[in-house]
């Protein structure tokens, strides 16, 4: 059965306190498992930020922030847990080999993050490499890659297809910029091009085209592949 690593970002699960995105993402995540092995890592989103910026406020050292942070990843993914209900490995693991032995049990793997400076772009990208992945998804709350960041600038250029080069020498441009919020950080993007998983960016807000692209080849955001042609559908 192949596999596909999934990566939610916490500002998608749940991004206000009045709305949340969980039934969408069970009703997709219930279509690709019948499929697929399916793994799920949870970002922390503006929960986490929150709790990190209290810490710095307070002198607090970065590796604690972090490890706040990861404890807010965790319970994101032990919402996703919850509401995915029997579909889902029922607790949150903490590591790459704890996932693989989940995967055992045929249910979703859910997770958040596991090291201290490190992202769950990087963990998703991580365990995809660990587990051998056939696709590795970024669901976030941008539609696509973009050139440079569309909310500061209209005539960014929206990609399709890029490869892994490509995403690399993107982030780099915009690392260069202060305040730049990339939509995937570098260490990630490293790791899919040495690893040559494809890599598909997408609206996390829209769990449903996920589902079209693996079921038609029909998919709605950026796709990172040295040959994307070849990846849809899986």
């Amino acid at each position: 059965m192949k596999k596909v690593v999934i990566s939610v970002g916490g500002s998608v699960l749940v991004p206000t306190l009045e709305s949340h995105h969980l039934s969408a993402w069970v009703s997709a995540l219930r279509d690709i498992v019948k499929d697929y092995s399916v793994f799920c890592v949870c970002g922390g989103g503006g929960e986490a930020r929150r709790y990190i910026s209290v810490c710095r406020s307070l002198g607090i050292d970065e590796g604690t922030a972090d490890e706040l942070g990861i404890m807010v990843t965790r319970i994101n993914a032990f919402l996703l847990i919850s509401a995915l209900g029997d579909l889902a490995y029922p607790s949150v693991v903490t590591s790459y080999c704890e996932a693989k032995e989940a995967a055992l049990h045929g249910k979703i793997v859910v997770m958040g993050g596991v090291t201290p400076g490190q992202t769950t772009d990087a963990v998703s990208a991580v365990l995809a490499e660990e587990v051998r992945a056939d696709l590795l998804v970024n669901a976030t709350a941008v539609d696509a890659i973009y050139s440079a960041d569309p909310r500061k600038d209209s005539s960014a250029e929206r990609y399709s297809t890029i490869t892994p080069a490509d995403l690399i020498r993107i982030i780099m441009k915009e690392r260069m910029g202060a305040g730049s919020n990339m939509i995937v950080d570098l260490v990630a993007a490293k790791i899919v091009e040495r690893s040559r998983i494809p890599f598909a960016v997408m609206d996390g807000r829209k769990p449903e085209d996920i589902v079209l692209a693996l079921r038609n080849g029909n998919f709605n955001g950026t796709l990172v592949a040295e040959r994307p042609e070849k990846v849809f559908p899986l």
